[in-house]
């Protein structure tokens, strides 16, 4: 369910398709929609991002940089975090209701004429809906995250991107993607195309590096991976970074230091666009700086250190404990994760550093119940009970219990955007005082 609303005539219409739709062996369904839709995506320019954690960090940054150097700046990414509409946007700015809904309108009347109307994924209608977008607003860029995988993406139907940039790699989707690195690597690599420059995160298995390549040499792509023998970190930690590459000075806003690597992907990818696109290095260092996410080891409350994070993968998670390892307090987590993730692996990261976990459920159909994820970290060796109380009511209570140390929200981006709305609305302590 994308929102709970029944005013909504786009949301409902949305809400019509399933999360996944049909498994696709090929792009056709997505080329056909578009092309009733008169194929609103070859009227647009793309810097094209895929891989398993790191997605919508790089995609923040590159959009700030291209904003602060006057190109109108398209962005899709997914999924959202407080609402629908922040998954499409222009400069910054979400979609609005009214043109959400009138966009949805031109999508809802080919694809009920469509022979694959049964078919079609909320990604897939959301996509269209966003391309539509973008054109009629003549965006000058935009900046488009692939949903799973890469080479049967549908976001992958575009012709020749500018730019492809491929973050961390890791075991994640293996019944869709495989259960290999090299497997998941060779599906991300997909959105390589012929002749367009691609960047690679640094840090990457080796197993990743090699499909990567591998697929780049067969596409004559030439593949940049960024040089951290010229990294030099000064600070990091929860509220972000200052480093130096190749001798230039950068500062980050987003915590911990798996935020560098995304921010050296980010750098080499504009080095890449700069003469094309009229970057300046101010534009760069200004862009990352201004980059901030929702749910990525957001701080929400500096007094009790009060922290949400979205990473649902053991590479995420193992980003997230690097963060806890630096913070040395004592922390209590509240965690809920899908039922489909990597569970015991991507808990065993945290253990070591959560004296306490609160599990809990009910944030998505996906969910783990409460009661079998404690087992599962009990088993593992954490130490872990299910919440008893609401889950505002528990934060809450978590804050108050460990006044001096860390309160952690985490386990997936479906809890995040639910306590991400009950901030909007009551309870949680934030920012120091009481919203």
């Amino acid at each position: 369910m994308i929102e709970n609303s029944t005013e909504r005539s786009g949301i409902e219409f949305i809400n019509s398709f399933s999360h996944s739709g049909k498994p696709v062996k090929d792009l056709g369904r997505i080329r056909r929609l578009l092309s009733a839709l008169g194929d609103p995506q070859n009227d647009l320019r793309f810097v094209h991002v895929a891989g398993t954690n790191g997605k919508g960090s790089v995609c923040e940054m590159l959009s700030r940089i291209f904003i602060n150097a006057g190109l109108k700046t398209g962005c899709f990414t997914s999924p959202y975090i407080v609402h629908y509409n922040d998954r499409i946007r222009i400069n910054g700015e979400d979609i609005a209701d009214d043109e959400l809904d009138e966009i949805a309108q031109q999508v809802k009347k080919k694809a009920e004429l469509s022979p694959d109307r049964c078919d079609f994924s909320q990604f897939e209608i959301s996509q269209a809906i966003a391309f539509l977008y973008f054109a009629k607003h003549n965006c000058s860029i935009v900046v488009l995250e692939t949903g799973l995988g890469g080479l049967l993406d549908c976001t992958n139907v575009i012709a020749s991107p500018l730019l492809t940039v491929i973050t961390t790699i890791d075991l994640d989707h293996t019944a869709i993607l495989g259960d290999t690195i090299a497997e998941i690597a060779a599906q991300k690599a997909g959105i390589i195309k012929p002749g367009v420059p691609c960047v690679l995160s640094p840090y990457n298995p080796q197993e990743a590096v090699d499909a990567v390549t591998s697929t780049a040499l067969q596409k004559h792509s030439r593949l940049i991976i960024p040089d951290t023998s010229r990294l030099r970190v000064k600070r990091s930690d929860e509220a972000g970074s200052e480093f130096e590459y190749k001798g230039r000075h950068y500062t980050l806003s987003m915590g911990g230091r798996h935020q560098i690597k995304n921010a050296l992907s980010v750098i080499e990818g504009c080095e890449i666009l700069k003469e094309k696109l009229r970057l300046s290095d101010e534009d760069i260092c200004l862009g990352i700086s201004q980059a901030v996410l929702p749910a990525r080891v957001e701080v929400l409350c500096s007094s009790p250190l009060t922290i949400l994070d979205g990473a649902h993968n053991p590479d995420g998670l193992g980003a997230l404990s690097g963060v806890l390892e630096g913070c040395a307090k004592k922390c209590f987590a509240l965690i809920g994760m899908c039922a489909d993730k990597n569970i015991d692996e991507a808990v065993k990261k945290l253990i070591p550093y959560v004296d306490r976990f609160y599990t809990v459920d009910g944030f998505s159909d996906r969910a783990i119940s409460k009661i079998e994820l404690a087992l599962r970290i009990n088993s593992l060796g954490g130490k872990a009970q299910e919440c008893s109380m609401p889950i505002g009511e528990q934060i809450k209570a978590l804050q108050a219990a460990n006044a001096e140390g860390i309160t952690l929200i985490c386990g997936s981006l479906y809890l995040a955007a639910l306590v991400k709305n009950q901030l909007n609305t009551k309870g949680v302590q934030k920012n120091g005082k009481q919203e």
